[in-house]
């Protein structure tokens, strides 16, 4: 359980020196309307599948452009030194979303040191389909999203607080960093579109500062 053992899907950019906190708010149905809805079952949620863009005047073929279906596997992310891995399966990514406070000072000091907020460097949404986030030990975690647009910026994203005793849907083209694991690791049963398009924003380079997402209860 250790990105290092897999090549790592981004380079993380870490040369910021401040952050834009996202306001905390619990999940419920009426915080996530928009963004997507708290699951109680795994295998009765719907993934949303987008159909392929037409590129011109001629429309896409009835009843194809969506029949790549759903990927699905273990996800799991974890603290490890001050900073935060995760591991998706479905898709055979490894990354290293953030970290507990500025990258230099995580490399100085090496430990889990207490974590007030996890400084994310960016984030992405799926033009192909919705994802399902299902949580498999229960434990309360953090999900940074974003309402759709591509003039996307830090102060669009809100912090979901999740109690851990369900899972977490969100639609097709929601920005979302990485979900973030109040515990020192959590797993997750993953479900999203098989084509697993990405579009990505990287705070650091765009807005000279990291995404911040409380670790606490609101």
């Amino acid at each position: 359980m250790d990105a290092a053992a897999h090549e790592i899907t981004y380079r993380p950019s870490t040369e910021a020196r401040r952050f834009v906190e996202a306001p905390l708010v619990v999940a419920t149905p009426e915080t996530l309307r928009g963004y997507g809805n708290l699951v109680d079952d795994f295998e009765a949620q719907k993934i949303e599948i987008v159909r392929w863009p037409a590129l011109g005047r001629r429309p896409v073929d009835t009843n194809s452009g969506d029949q790549g279906g759903t990927t699905e596997g273990l996800f799991e992310f974890w603290w490890k030194e001050g900073a935060l891995h995760a591991r998706n399966e479905a898709v055979g990514d490894s990354y290293l979303f953030g970290w507990s406070d500025f990258p230099d000072a995580v490399k100085e000091t090496r430990r889990n040191s207490p974590r007030e907020r996890a400084l994310i460097w960016r984030a992405n949404y799926h033009p192909d389909g919705g994802q399902l986030f299902f949580p498999l030990d229960n434990q309360p975690f953090i999900a940074p999203l974003a309402l759709p647009g591509d003039d996307v910026t830090p102060e669009k994203f809100v912090a979901f607080w999740c109690d851990g005793s369900q899972g977490l849907y969100i639609h097709p083209n929601i920005w979302h960093a990485a979900v973030v694991p109040l515990a020192d690791h959590a797993r997750f049963r993953d479900r999203q579109g098989k084509v697993h398009a990405r579009i990505s924003v990287d705070f650091v380079k765009e807005f000279g500062c990291f995404l911040a997402a409380p670790m606490r209860h609101p």
